[in-house]
């Protein structure tokens, strides 16, 4: 088999939550060896879940992050959240609070391509692994921060993750139904998966501008300039027009009908959106109303969008008897755009997805064999698979100080008794 394209590649990982893990899992999958620098004496908390979950939280939603609501004997290596993101990375403990292990680290990434975080912006240079810092041990090195509200700024020294970023945008602003307070509106994290896609291209975009110049990179990435992208409608409605938008629920400025409709069953749904004259003449057949193709009231997309109240009536009185399934069939088969709505549990047994193999069997090495999503891209010439499960903490670490970085036993053993090296949270974070 061909090697993957960042085959040979090195990435240092010192991210948290979700926008930075998925970015260097994105590039982990591409073939890049990924190493997460973590800490014996300070939980990640938010990225491998609670060291020790009290019974409350394992009976609340959250629980079901571990297997079977068991937290086991090393809950931080049970966790679903980071079992998922932390895929084909190598996991090596080190404490970068103290001088040993800032210096651990800076020989790591003497020996490293790439560097990707997404702390405050702060952070890094104070653990002395700022670029600058980097720099001095590998001059072409590769570094992409990526806090929330980039690294200048009145807002820069901000600490936020896809909650505060989507809000400060507007994006916030713009979901949720109609006329309704913002605090009701869920929170979603769309930033988070956002950042990290957009930073793994960045990464690969400087690694290309490497290998012709020779020349490393900083990378400043905004997670909330980033989410700016995808809402390009409404930023430029009021750019060009001065006209503010706000929610509209699950309508389009420009779109009818378009949204969710009940369908045959207990909260059963299909998503419908009609976005040209052709569509809505076809729709029109589908549900037996071809007069209201060339009904003045409907005619246009403008005047649909005026009259949508009664096209949904007229809609749901068809939708409500179909079999979200059969509707959809017979929509997409009239060239009308429209979905059923599947709860992510459905999504498992979807006979599309199933049959595209998306979902794979994963063994973790301490949570079981579990389904788990695959890549939204596919290589022709090159498969892409899971290859490795997220790392136990610490799990690679006699392959990285041994091996890599060339410590002898005796300095193992000298960190280990430090609480750089293991596999187990110190005492005092385990309580």
């Amino acid at each position: 088999m061909a090697r993957l394209p960042l085959h040979g590649v090195r990435v240092l990982d010192f991210t948290v939550v979700w926008a930075g893990p998925f970015a260097t899992m994105t590039l982990g999958e591409m073939g890049a060896e990924v190493v997460r620098v973590e800490s014996l004496v300070r939980a990640d908390t938010v990225t491998r879940g609670n060291v020790r979950p009290a019974p409350q939280i394992l009976e609340q939603p959250r629980g079901a992050y571990w297997v079977d609501r068991n937290p086991g004997e090393r809950p931080w290596n049970r966790y679903g959240y980071f079992n998922y993101s932390g895929r084909h990375k190598y996991s090596m403990s080190a404490d970068l609070t103290r001088p040993e292990g800032q210096a651990i680290a800076q020989r790591l990434a003497s020996l490293s391509d790439v560097i990707v975080e997404n702390n405050r912006v702060t952070t890094m240079t104070k653990l002395g692994l700022g670029y600058d810092d980097v720099r001095k041990v590998r001059p072409d090195i590769i570094y992409i921060s990526m806090p929330a509200f980039g690294t200048t700024g009145p807002y820069s020294k901000f600490r936020g993750f896809g909650a505060n970023t989507e809000a400060v945008v507007g994006h916030t602003w713009l979901r949720g139904y109609p006329d309704a307070d913002p605090s009701l509106t869920y929170v979603i994290y769309h930033s988070d998966a956002a950042a990290g896609a957009s930073a793994a291209f960045a990464v690969i975009s400087a690694l290309h501008y490497r290998r012709r110049t020779g020349e490393g990179q900083f990378i400043d990435m905004s997670q909330s300039e980033n989410m700016v992208h995808h809402l390009a409608q409404p930023f430029m409605d009021y750019s060009m027009n001065r006209r503010p938008q706000s929610s509209l629920g699950n309508r389009d400025v420009s779109m009818a009908p378009q949204g969710a409709y009940p369908c045959r069953g207990e909260d059963e749904w299909i998503a419908i959106s009609i976005r040209s004259d052709t569509e809505w003449v076809a729709l029109t057949k589908v549900i037996g109303q071809p007069q209201m193709a060339n009904d003045v009231r409907y005619r246009s997309a403008p005047a649909r969008v005026r009259n949508h109240d009664e096209i949904s009536k007229v809609l749901i009185a068809w939708t409500r008897s179909q079999d979200k399934y059969e509707a959809m069939q017979a929509m997409q088969t009239a060239g009308v755009p429209a979905g059923a709505v599947i709860p992510y549990t459905g999504a498992h047994y979807d006979p599309h997805l199933t049959e595209r193999g998306f979902f794979e069997l994963v063994a973790e090495p301490e949570s079981g064999v579990h389904l788990q999503p695959g890549r939204g891209y596919r290589f022709r010439n090159q498969p892409l698979h899971v290859r490795h499960p997220a790392p136990t903490l610490g799990g690679q670490n006699d392959y990285l100080y041994r091996d890599l970085l060339g410590y002898t036993e005796s300095d193992v053993e000298h960190y280990a008794a430090e609480s750089h090296v293991g596999i187990d949270y110190a005492p005092a974070v385990l309580g």
